[in-house]
């Protein structure tokens, strides 16, 4: 029973988030996952665990999705996604979570402190940078998402339109990478009950997730995200 509430309570909380800010479900989950499972197969699990949460949320903004803004930051960042995947057990994963850490860190302080800094479209080689240093973490460790979100969100006009770009791109990611784990034998049919019930949890934290969302302006939302990607960064670095 201990494990079932350590996958159901994680995966409710994460799908809270994830349904706020449009990531940071597996940032939630890996804080407990890897207690009870392989490292490896917990972020694969943390990944799956969305699916039926990211399908609904895709379907429910697909008026708003604009698969040109997302296929191609999703061929680069899967081409270096692919290829972290198999460093995984070369890298010392902490030392990578250190540089991760301090990296979002510094972006929150950035975002906070200089003025309008939100609202600017970023040069195409910082896009590329945030689209390879993501895909890179994403392979490694299972996580891709708070540079995605600041570069989706840069693009974005509205809560919905930003919800469409990186639910959409991270559904598409979810079938593409764990399907290299699958491939790679970090997943196997021993996980799929785990899968299911971070499934159903996580479903029931977007419900809940959506109804807070609703009565949240723009402003407000960015400012939320900006704080959760500082939060991250302060787990990686110390925890």
């Amino acid at each position: 029973m201990t494990t079932w509430l350590l996958i159901f309570i994680p995966a409710l909380l994460a799908g809270v988030v994830q349904g706020l800010t449009g990531f940071g479900a597996v940032i939630i989950m890996m804080t407990i996952f890897p207690f009870i499972l392989p490292i490896s197969s917990a972020a694969g699990i943390a990944g799956l665990s969305m699916l039926a949460s990211m399908i609904g949320l895709t379907y429910r903004y697909r008026h708003e999705f604009k698969l040109k803004r997302v296929i191609v930051p999703f061929i680069i960042y899967a081409a270096v996604a692919t290829w972290s995947v198999h460093l995984s057990n070369v890298l010392n994963s902490h030392v990578m979570r250190m540089l991760l850490g301090g990296l979002l860190v510094a972006l929150f302080l950035y975002f906070t402190l200089v003025k309008n800094s939100g609202e600017r479209h970023y040069p195409w080689y910082i896009a590329v940078c945030f689209m390879v240093i993501s895909g890179f973490f994403n392979g490694l460790l299972g996580i891709g998402g708070p540079l995605m979100a600041l570069y989706f969100l840069s693009l974005s006009n509205s809560i919905p339109e930003y919800t469409a770009s990186i639910q959409g791109f991270f559904l598409i990611d979810a079938f593409y990478i764990n399907s290299v784990r699958v491939g790679n034998g970090i997943l196997s049919l021993h996980d799929v009950p785990y899968i299911l019930v971070g499934m159903v949890a996580a479903g029931i934290g977007t419900i809940i997730a959506a109804r807070i969302a609703n009565k949240l302006d723009d402003q407000t939302f960015r400012k939320w995200i900006y704080r959760f990607i500082g939060l991250s960064g302060i787990y990686y670095l110390f925890f």
